[in-house]
């Protein structure tokens, strides 16, 4: 018999992948650097805006995708923290930003005084972007790692979908009457051309709380959801959810996941990358 996600607890810190971080101060000359021409930048914009609408406005309109994300940053700590991180990565949501959350914003005189009173560059804010700057790097390292276990023992089966960055295999492609068209997975994978398993990546550093409930609420429905689907039209596929890191140890999660596989213990998996090859058989797959 397999054993079972939950028969892995008792031993979890042996099977989780740690990525290695970076030392404190050790970042500030790179990040520094980095992020000088933002700041400054930020500062030029801010003196030519008579306004703190007028100054996301300014924002929106840079083309350079990443100048305008580390710009959104900035204006986010200085003038309006409430505002949602992804609203502000988004050009198009500029008016209903500034609509929905303009009369919040903090005055432009304040926030002016506020920057000129920093020094430049400042490294304390220099050291909270560079925290955004490997953002998603665990996860693309996670999907990387898988597709080259496969390549390597599997070479039958074949894993496609972002390897790294890069857009969500949403199934409606995959699928022509999937019920939800717009629902994204990160990667399938196929026996000959056959699509056999569906499946999430997710690499948790540090994970509890409400952002737990969240996390295996939606694997949950996305699991009910696609075997419903798959019993309806005969396909017997697979959910396979390789999540890995710290974040598996704390709180209630890793029990989270045993319940998400006990839904359907055949056609689930919940995996480790350290779990894939025991667990991810090629026999399971076809079984």
């Amino acid at each position: 018999m397999t054993k079972a996600f939950s028969d892995y607890k008792a031993e979890g810190h042996d099977w989780i992948t740690l990525s290695s971080g970076e030392y404190y101060p050790d970042i500030l000359p790179l990040a520094t650097a980095l992020y000088e021409p933002v700041l400054v930048m930020f500062g030029q914009l801010m003196e030519e805006s008579h306004s703190s609408v007028d100054l996301f406005l300014k924002i929106s309109a840079v083309s350079q995708t990443w100048m305008r994300i580390q710009l959104a940053r900035v204006f986010r700590k200085y003038v309006s923290p409430e505002t949602p991180v992804e609203m502000l990565k988004q050009k198009r949501q500029a008016a209903v930003i500034c609509e929905r959350f303009g009369p919040g914003f903090r005055k432009i005189v304040e926030a002016q005084s506020r920057f000129r009173q920093r020094p430049m560059p400042d490294e304390a804010l220099c050291a909270l972007l560079w925290e955004y700057k490997d953002r998603g790097k665990k996860g693309y390292d996670l999907t990387e790692r898988l597709f080259c276990i496969f390549r390597e023992l599997f070479p039958s089966f074949t894993v496609s979908g972002p390897e790294r960055a890069g857009r969500d295999v949403l199934l409606g492609e995959l699928f022509p009457d999937y019920p939800k068209p717009d629902r994204p997975v990160d990667f399938v994978i196929y026996d000959q051309g056959t699509p056999v398993a569906i499946g999430l990546a997710r690499y948790d550093s540090d994970r509890g709380g409400a952002q737990e409930d969240d996390r295996t609420g939606q694997y949950r429905d996305c699991a009910t959801e696609l075997l419903t689907y798959s019993a309806q039209r005969g396909l017997n596929l697979k959910v396979v959810f390789l999540n890995d890191g710290p974040g598996l140890l704390l709180g209630s999660m890793w029990n989270d996941y045993a319940r998400i596989e006990n839904l359907n213990p055949q056609n689930i998996r919940v995996v480790t990358l350290r779990m894939v090859v025991e667990r991810v058989t090629p026999q399971w797959l076809r079984s």
